[in-house]
């Protein structure tokens, strides 16, 4: 027992000197690693294909009640129980460790192939800061570089590497520093783009001229044709997935932050302003890419879906002459920060979870994994070329290993995990436990009786029904 309490002090004590800083550190690192390709790529294409203004309201809605619920559950579990989700649920029930283990599992595989999607974009900033844009832009470009052993590999293993560094670094020096300096950098890039983007002019071949100003307008207009009852559910399935690759919910992660902040904190202002930020960018990524790719390709580009980041867009800065080859480059850039702040984040839930289980310590554990998820990134680059399948997924699509780890942890683990943690919370332990953690020391939680609706009603239903659907069972 003396020994178990002995361990307990000396977590918490590492945990208050090798936390954040303040509010502002906390914000800005769980900002970034919510921020990340999902805001940039995923948003937008989205967007496009679920009628623009409706997908956008949409998400909104659920951002600001299912969103809220599940970000104000995760970091709040982590303040008070100051452990990483592998013990903070069985801190919570001692018969729900499980659900730890289970939350472990999503960064674990996450972190398999988030590298290899960062590698990707450093391609793209190497290829623009030579000058080489325009090579980027010929319709092959692309599938020639990721199935291309060497190069994906390479690529791959240099964004690991720079992950792992600022992980190696610990919190304040390592993550909170690198988070303050680069989403600020970020939010003024991608104001700038989506500002730039509505100037644009452009006459096709044909003497039509769009304007950046018209995309705009199909971008933010809800689109209601053709709208039906199971088209609707598709739109809403899609948005909630949005909801759990941005926000970084029900993978631990936010877990792992929480239990770095201190008492004094405002959790009930940090979580809204993580929320502020994270819509703001996806809503600017869609103002940054929609109009661009709508003046230069028009409605059909729009239909590009998952390529429009990597083959769309390299052909409308093409297409922008003499300045392409620069807001291409801060294009890249930018989605480069926001790849690694969210890379980070995985990593650094992986490392903590490692140093509670194996009580060792940061900078061992981080080189041990290194190694592990280099491998690991090589292994799923190579997933387009040497190791090149097609597999049949549940939710109907052929893929090849990324798509798969995408799918376990994503469509799969994480809408389980929802549902598991609403039900821990809602119905064993009573949302007062959260309640309780969100006013700690007089702060005020004006939102707790939406809260407590939503954990005990509303999540369990939807998340049942989002993990039924991953399965195929709904078709």
């Amino acid at each position: 027992m003396g020994k178990s309490s002995q361990h307990r002090e000396n977590r918490h004590h590492r945990r208050k000197e090798g936390g954040f800083t303040g509010q502002i550190g906390f914000v800005m690192a769980a900002a970034g690693s919510a921020v990340g390709v999902g805001n940039l790529w995923r948003f937008p294409y989205l967007a496009a294909k679920d009628g623009g203004g409706l997908f956008i309201v949409v998400y909104l809605v659920l951002a600001l009640t299912f969103g809220f619920t599940l970000l104000t559950s995760d970091i709040a579990i982590g303040r008070r129980t100051q452990m990483n989700s592998i013990y903070a649920y069985g801190a919570m029930s001692p018969r729900w460790k499980f659900l730890g283990i289970l939350t472990f599992l999503v960064p674990a595989i996450i972190m398999t192939y988030y590298a290899v999607i960062g590698g990707w974009i450093t391609r793209y900033i190497v290829v623009y800061l030579t000058g080489a844009g325009r090579a980027a832009a010929e319709d092959s470009y692309f599938t020639d570089f990721i199935t291309d052993p060497k190069q994906s590999v390479l690529y791959a293993a240099l964004f690991m590497v720079l992950t792992a560094w600022i992980v190696y670094n610990g919190v304040e020096k390592g993550i909170e520093k690198c988070s303050t300096v680069l989403m600020p950098v970020l939010l003024v890039m991608v104001i700038a783009i989506a500002i730039f983007a509505l100037t644009i002019r452009n006459t096709d071949a044909a003497g039509v001229t769009r304007t950046g100003l018209q995309g705009l307008v199909v971008y933010l207009k809800p689109d209601l044709s053709g709208l039906t009852l199971s088209r609707f559910m598709q739109i809403l399935l899609d948005a909630m997935s949005q909801i759990f690759f941005s926000l970084s919910v029900s993978m631990g992660i936010m877990i792992t932050y929480g239990s770095y902040i201190q008492k004094d904190v405002d959790l009930n202002k940090s979580i809204h302003q993580i929320e502020y930020i994270d819509s703001a960018v996806a809503l600017l990524a869609g103002t940054m890419i929609i109009p661009s790719i709508y003046a230069f390709e028009g409605i059909e580009g729009m239909k590009a879906g998952p390529s429009l980041m990597f083959v769309s867009l390299p052909k409308v800065f093409a297409s922008m002459h003499g300045i392409g080859g620069i807001v291409g480059f801060v294009f890249f850039l930018m989605a480069g920060f926001a790849a690694l702040t969210s890379c980070v984040s995985v990593l650094e839930t992986i490392a903590a979870n490692c140093m509670e289980i194996l009580h060792t310590g940061r900078r061992a554990t981080t080189l041990a994994l290194t190694g592990i998820y280099t491998a690991a990134s090589i292994i799923v680059a190579l997933g387009y070329s040497l190791f090149y399948v097609e597999l049949p997924l549940p939710n109907g699509s052929i893929g090849q290993i990324l798509d798969l780890m995408d799918y376990i942890s994503n469509s799969f683990m994480m809408p389980f995990i929802s549902l598991l943690s609403a039900i821990l919370i809602g119905w064993v332990v009573g949302p007062d436990w959260i309640v309780e953690e969100v006013e700690y020391g007089g702060r005020r939680f004006g939102l707790k009786g939406l809260y407590r609706f939503m954990i005990r009603y509303v999540v369990p239903v939807i998340m049942f029904i989002l993990f039924i659907q991953s399965t195929g069972i709904l078709g």
